[in-house]
Protein backbone atom coordinates (compact mmCIF):
# COMPACT_ATOMS: atom_id res chain seq x y z
CA UNK A 1 0.00 0.00 0.00
CA UNK A 2 2.93 2.78 0.73
CA UNK A 3 4.25 2.10 -2.58
CA UNK A 4 1.47 2.47 -4.62
CA UNK A 5 0.79 6.09 -2.71
CA UNK A 6 4.06 6.83 -3.30
CA UNK A 7 3.84 5.86 -6.82
CA UNK A 8 0.49 8.03 -6.88
CA UNK A 9 1.92 10.84 -4.87
CA UNK A 10 5.21 11.35 -7.42
CA UNK A 11 2.88 10.99 -10.47
CA UNK A 12 0.57 13.55 -9.52
CA UNK A 13 3.95 16.01 -8.98
CA UNK A 14 2.57 18.03 -6.20
CA UNK A 15 4.41 21.31 -6.67
CA UNK A 16 7.11 22.40 -3.66
CA UNK A 17 5.14 24.62 -1.21
CA UNK A 18 7.09 27.07 0.89
CA UNK A 19 5.58 27.97 4.27
CA UNK A 20 7.57 30.91 4.88
CA UNK A 21 5.07 33.98 6.14
CA UNK A 22 5.99 36.93 3.31
CA UNK A 23 4.30 38.87 5.81
CA UNK A 24 3.48 38.88 9.66
CA UNK A 25 1.78 40.86 11.92
CA UNK A 26 3.54 42.00 15.11
CA UNK A 27 2.22 44.64 17.47
CA UNK A 28 -0.27 46.13 15.16
CA UNK A 29 2.56 46.60 12.45
CA UNK A 30 2.91 44.42 9.17
CA UNK A 31 6.31 43.06 8.73
CA UNK A 32 7.75 42.25 5.50
CA UNK A 33 11.84 42.40 6.57
CA UNK A 34 12.36 38.74 6.17
CA UNK A 35 15.03 39.18 8.62
CA UNK A 36 12.88 40.41 10.97
CA UNK A 37 9.97 38.02 10.60
CA UNK A 38 12.61 35.20 11.77
CA UNK A 39 13.84 37.22 14.36
CA UNK A 40 9.78 37.62 15.87
CA UNK A 41 8.85 33.84 14.96
CA UNK A 42 12.06 32.78 16.47
CA UNK A 43 10.94 34.92 19.47
CA UNK A 44 7.51 33.22 19.55
CA UNK A 45 8.34 29.92 19.14
CA UNK A 46 10.90 30.46 22.28
CA UNK A 47 7.91 31.76 24.88
CA UNK A 48 5.38 29.97 23.58
CA UNK A 49 6.31 27.09 25.54
CA UNK A 50 7.29 29.51 29.05
CA UNK A 51 3.93 31.36 28.93
CA UNK A 52 1.84 28.08 28.79
CA UNK A 53 4.52 26.91 31.87
CA UNK A 54 3.04 29.96 33.55
CA UNK A 55 -0.64 29.38 33.26
CA UNK A 56 -0.22 25.34 34.07
CA UNK A 57 1.84 26.21 37.32
CA UNK A 58 -1.17 28.76 38.30
CA UNK A 59 -3.84 25.78 37.36
CA UNK A 60 -1.37 23.33 39.81
CA UNK A 61 -1.27 26.49 42.75
CA UNK A 62 -4.76 26.45 42.30
CA UNK A 63 -5.79 22.44 42.95
CA UNK A 64 -5.50 20.75 45.97
CA UNK A 65 -3.10 18.00 45.01
CA UNK A 66 0.33 19.30 43.67
CA UNK A 67 1.69 16.63 41.21
CA UNK A 68 5.58 16.83 42.73
CA UNK A 69 3.25 16.10 46.02
CA UNK A 70 1.70 13.18 44.78
CA UNK A 71 4.94 11.42 43.60
CA UNK A 72 6.56 11.98 46.59
CA UNK A 73 3.18 10.56 48.36
CA UNK A 74 2.95 7.53 46.17
CA UNK A 75 6.73 6.67 45.01
CA UNK A 76 8.82 7.73 47.92
CA UNK A 77 11.27 4.36 47.00
CA UNK A 78 14.49 4.94 44.53
CA UNK A 79 14.49 4.02 41.25
CA UNK A 80 16.03 0.73 40.37
CA UNK A 81 19.79 1.25 38.57
CA UNK A 82 18.86 1.44 34.98
CA UNK A 83 20.42 -1.30 32.63
CA UNK A 84 21.81 -0.96 29.49
CA UNK A 85 23.66 -2.90 26.71
CA UNK A 86 25.80 -1.87 24.14
CA UNK A 87 24.38 -1.39 20.92
CA UNK A 88 25.17 -3.82 18.07
CA UNK A 89 25.92 -3.59 14.36
CA UNK A 90 23.10 -5.31 13.44
CA UNK A 91 20.92 -2.71 15.29
CA UNK A 92 22.32 0.60 13.94
CA UNK A 93 22.22 -1.08 10.51
CA UNK A 94 18.40 -1.87 10.94
CA UNK A 95 17.65 2.09 12.61
CA UNK A 96 19.15 3.29 9.14
CA UNK A 97 17.48 0.97 7.18
CA UNK A 98 14.29 2.33 9.01
CA UNK A 99 15.01 5.92 8.31
CA UNK A 100 12.26 7.40 5.61
CA UNK A 101 14.90 7.76 2.35
CA UNK A 102 13.86 11.23 1.56
CA UNK A 103 16.38 14.40 1.03
CA UNK A 104 15.38 16.35 3.40
CA UNK A 105 18.96 17.56 5.46
CA UNK A 106 19.75 19.05 8.63
CA UNK A 107 22.16 21.62 8.82
CA UNK A 108 25.06 19.53 8.32
CA UNK A 109 23.59 19.29 4.26
CA UNK A 110 23.36 15.05 4.86
CA UNK A 111 20.19 13.61 3.90
CA UNK A 112 18.44 10.31 5.06
CA UNK A 113 19.21 8.75 1.42
CA UNK A 114 22.77 9.48 1.42
CA UNK A 115 23.09 7.88 5.20
CA UNK A 116 21.55 4.96 3.99
CA UNK A 117 23.75 4.70 0.39
CA UNK A 118 26.58 5.33 2.76
CA UNK A 119 25.26 2.35 5.54
CA UNK A 120 27.79 -0.21 4.71
CA UNK A 121 30.67 2.11 5.23
CA UNK A 122 29.72 3.97 8.72
CA UNK A 123 27.86 1.64 10.40
CA UNK A 124 30.84 0.29 12.54
CA UNK A 125 32.05 3.81 13.27
CA UNK A 126 28.53 5.06 14.61
CA UNK A 127 28.58 1.87 16.70
CA UNK A 128 31.38 3.04 18.33
CA UNK A 129 30.10 6.28 18.66
CA UNK A 130 26.42 5.82 19.48
CA UNK A 131 28.09 3.25 22.47
CA UNK A 132 30.59 6.13 23.38
CA UNK A 133 27.71 8.23 23.93
CA UNK A 134 25.55 5.81 26.09
CA UNK A 135 28.40 4.82 28.20
CA UNK A 136 29.21 8.58 29.49
CA UNK A 137 25.69 9.61 29.09
CA UNK A 138 26.40 12.68 26.93
CA UNK A 139 24.70 13.94 24.45
CA UNK A 140 27.26 15.37 21.88
CA UNK A 141 25.99 19.52 21.44
CA UNK A 142 26.70 19.24 18.04
CA UNK A 143 23.75 17.11 17.56
CA UNK A 144 21.16 19.25 19.47
CA UNK A 145 21.27 21.45 16.29
CA UNK A 146 18.73 21.48 14.14
CA UNK A 147 17.01 23.76 11.75
CA UNK A 148 13.33 25.13 12.66
CA UNK A 149 10.65 25.73 10.22
CA UNK A 150 7.16 28.05 10.58
CA UNK A 151 4.83 25.52 8.99
CA UNK A 152 1.20 27.84 8.52
CA UNK A 153 -1.75 25.83 10.29
CA UNK A 154 -4.64 27.71 9.25
CA UNK A 155 -5.99 31.01 9.70
CA UNK A 156 -4.78 34.14 8.93
CA UNK A 157 -1.07 33.99 7.39
CA UNK A 158 -0.61 37.33 8.89
CA UNK A 159 -0.72 36.00 12.23
CA UNK A 160 1.73 34.25 14.69
CA UNK A 161 0.07 32.24 16.30
CA UNK A 162 -1.20 30.42 13.24
CA UNK A 163 2.03 28.84 12.78
CA UNK A 164 3.75 26.16 14.63
CA UNK A 165 7.49 24.98 14.59
CA UNK A 166 9.09 22.10 13.11
CA UNK A 167 12.77 21.31 14.05
CA UNK A 168 14.67 19.17 10.66
CA UNK A 169 16.86 17.33 12.70
CA UNK A 170 20.33 15.87 11.55
CA UNK A 171 20.44 12.12 10.59
CA UNK A 172 23.07 11.60 12.97
CA UNK A 173 20.37 12.10 15.76
CA UNK A 174 17.99 10.34 14.26
CA UNK A 175 19.73 7.38 14.60
CA UNK A 176 20.92 8.12 18.13
CA UNK A 177 17.71 9.26 19.31
CA UNK A 178 16.33 6.03 18.07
Amino acid sequence: MKSTWKIINNEKRRPYQDTSPTMLKFENTLIDNQSKIADILNYYFLTVADNSMVNINNVINQTKDNPINYLYKYYNKPFPMIQWQYVSTYEIKNIIKSLKSKNTCGYDEISNRVMKLSSPFITSTLTYICNAVLKSGVFPDRLKYAIVKPIYKKGSKTDISNYRPISILTSFSKIFEK
